[in-house]
């Protein structure tokens, strides 16, 4: 499963069908994407050098100090002030982190004091103003020695090392995964009649064994480096002009933070003019959007207006 060697298996998905297999699609739907693994914000700390995943971390980290009451003077709405934070983040705090040691102290003081009220937590200046979602989870709420989530910060549980550097366990998981696991087995053993005298497992560490390695469009072999599947979709979008994206998002997703998601669809290597089929959607909630009520209606209707608009389109090329 984890070793596949053929050329195509190592392809994204949509350029595959489009290039290779003449399937043409009037669209591609993302939730919760990560298209660039060097842009997750879990172990930035091992990639010294790049920072990039300080900065598309960082309106989340706002989302959810918003939305734990962490925030000095926190404003009624939202989405006014993670604009506001990722202009911040691409521009001053950008600089500062491209900076390096050439930082002078005034202006690392100034991004400390910049930073507080954006995060909720005072120990930027410590981290060397870089903090990695773990380091968050764990420190936003360490006054009550509690731990906030990492698919959905919205989750928070008790810290089971008060001592620890980053959060040991996912609130958000420990708190709903059980749900998900009885009705999948009640389904699959009521409804479907299979699983008798097995064990279904949640999840399994075929990551261990995994063979990330990638083969961009053009390239003769898979490449040893951090998966990217940006030229992918970038191929796709080239080769069928009229294929659009919806990208959905949770405010309060730290696996794959939606603004990673808006500076990968923002650098997607495209003509200007393909821009327009990309649009995005985000929602009050975390990685697994459709968690939260309201949240999962809002997807429910943007996915199926995005499916219909495709039909539309293709009715109206009709002759």
């Amino acid at each position: 499963m984890g070793k596949a060697t053929a050329p195509h298996d190592q392809r994204a998905l949509i350029n595959l069908l489009e290039t290779a297999r003449n399937s043409d699609f009037n669209g591609v739907i993302l939730l919760s994407q990560c298209l660039s693994y060097d842009n997750g914000a879990d172990y930035p700390q091992l990639n010294p050098g790049i920072d990039l995943p300080y900065q598309l971390s960082l309106p989340t980290f706002t989302a959810t100090a918003w939305y734990h009451h962490k925030l000095p003077d926190a404003p009624k709405e939202l989405a006014p002030l993670l604009r506001e934070v990722e202009q911040f983040a691409m521009t001053e705090y950008g600089m500062a982190l491209g900076a390096g040691a050439t930082l002078p102290s005034e202006q690392r003081q100034g991004i400390v004091a910049k930073l507080h009220p954006y995060t909720g937590i005072p120990a930027i200046e410590k981290s060397d103003l870089r903090i990695n979602a773990g380091q968050f989870e764990k420190t936003l709420k360490a006054d009550s020695d509690t731990t906030t989530g990492r698919l959905d910060t919205r989750f928070s549980g008790s810290t089971f090392d008060p001592l620890s550097k980053e959060a040991e366990y996912d609130p958000q998981s420990a708190a709903i995964s059980s749900a998900y696991v009885s009705a999948f087995n009640d389904y699959v053993r009521k409804e479907l009649k299979f699983g008798e005298n097995r064990e279904y497992k949640p999840e399994i560490d075929v990551w261990k064994t995994w063979n990330f390695l990638h083969q961009p469009p053009g390239v003769p072999i898979p490449l040893p480096q951090a998966v990217n599947v940006m030229v992918d979709l970038a191929t796709a979008m080239k080769y069928n002009p009229d294929l659009r994206v919806q990208v959905n998002a949770g405010y309060f997703d730290l696996a794959t933070p939606f603004f990673e998601g808006v500076y990968e669809m923002q650098h997607l290597p495209i003509p200007a003019k393909l821009q327009k089929n990309i649009e995005f959607k985000f929602y009050e909630s975390g990685h697994m959007v459709y968690a939260h009520e309201a949240s999962l209606k809002a997807l429910h209707d943007n996915v199926a207006a995005f499916i219909r608009s495709g039909d539309n389109a293709k009715t109206a090329m009709s002759p």
